[in-house]
C-alpha cells in the first residue's frame, strides 16, 4: 500500500509548455491525500525558486529541494548537506574566467552571479523562474552554507571543471546548465532521509521524475515511475514509465497503483 509518493516539478508535474500541472494530476493528488497518502516535492530547486505549485501547495507535507541539498518535513529540516566552501569559491573563479552565469543558492537566499542574456532566455523564458535576485551581493550569499550551484555551461566545460572540485557532484535536467551540489546531496539520500524520519517502508513509496537527476530516487522508491517526455537513462531504471506530464502521465500511474 502506498503511503508516500514524491514528485518532481519541471517536466513532471509541471508542462514546461503550460508551466502550469494539468488538471487531472491535481485531482489525482487530491484524492491520495484524502486517503491518507503523504505528498513531497523532489525538485531541483532550491524553495525560494518554487513558483509553480498553488494549486497543491495546501496538500504538500515536505520538499527534497536542491537536489537534496536540503530536505524538511512539516515544515522541519531534517537534513543539510552544503558545499564545501573552496569548492564554491573554485566554481565562481571558473564564472569569472570563462564568463557564464552561475546561480549561487545559499541556505536562505541566494543570487545569480555573472547573469547575462542566458539567464533571461533559460530561466525567465523557459522556466518561468523571475526572482533570480542578480542585485543580491555575492559575498553575502557566500556567509551562508551554500546548497547548489548551477552553472550555464555545456558538458565538455563541465567535463573541464569537476575534476578541480573535491566535494561535488554534478548532474543535468536540462541541456544548457548542470547542478552541482555536495558529493552526497542527490534526491535519492533526501528520499531516504525522509522516509526514515517517518518511519514510512521503502516499499511503500512511489516516485515520479523525467530527468538525470531523478535517477536516484526512481531507483530507491519501492514503485520508480519515469514520465513518458523523460530522458532514456531514467527510463531504463524506472519500473514503470508512464505517459508524458501533457498527456495525464501523473493520472494515468497513480490511477494504477494508488487511486
Amino acid at each position: 500500500m502506498i503511503k508516500a509518493i514524491f514528485f518532481d516539478i519541471d517536466g513532471t508535474l509541471v508542462s514546461f509548455n503550460t508551466h502550469r500541472i494539468p488538471q487531472s494530476a491535481i485531482d489525482a493528488i487530491s484524492m491520495a491525500k484524502a486517503k491518507g497518502v503523504r505528498i513531497y516535492i523532489s525538485t531541483g530547486r532550491p524553495l525560494s525558486l518554487i513558483n509553480n505549485l498553488d494549486e497543491i501547495k495546501h496538500l504538500i507535507d515536505g520538499y527534497i529541494t536542491a537536489n537534496g541539498a536540503l530536505c524538511f518535513s512539516d515544515g522541519k529540516i531534517i537534513s543539510c548537506t552544503p558545499i564545501p566552501k573552496e569548492d564554491v569559491l573554485t566554481v565562481l573563479r571558473f564564472s569569472d574566467d570563462m564568463k557564464f552565469p552561475c546561480m549561487v543558492v545559499g541556505e536562505k537566499d541566494l543570487t545569480m552571479y555573472n547573469s547575462d542574456e542566458r539567464t533571461d532566455r533559460i530561466f525567465r523564458q523557459m522556466l518561468n523562474v523571475h526572482n533570480l535576485k542578480e542585485d543580491n551581493d555575492v559575498e553575502q550569499i557566500l556567509r551562508q552554507r551554500i546548497l547548489q550551484l548551477t552553472p550555464v555551461i555545456s558538458e565538455p566545460e563541465e567535463l573541464q571543471i569537476m575534476p578541480r572540485l573535491t566535494g561535488c557532484v554534478s548532474c543535468r535536467w536540462y541541456p544548457e546548465f548542470a547542478d552541482i551540489t555536495a558529493t552526497n546531496a542527490n534526491k535519492g539520500n533526501g528520499f531516504l532521509d525522509i522516509i526514515s524520519h517517518e518511519g514510512i517502508p521503502v516499499e511503500d513509496t512511489m516516485a515520479f521524475g523525467d530527468g538525470g537527476n531523478d535517477v536516484s530516487i526512481i531507483e530507491r522508491a519501492g514503485i520508480g515511475v519515469a514520465m513518458g517526455n523523460a530522458n532514456q537513462i531514467l527510463k531504463d531504471v524506472a519500473d514503470l514509465v508512464t505517459s508524458s506530464v501533457d498527456e495525464d502521465g501523473v493520472y494515468n500511474a497513480m490511477k494504477k497503483f494508488v487511486l
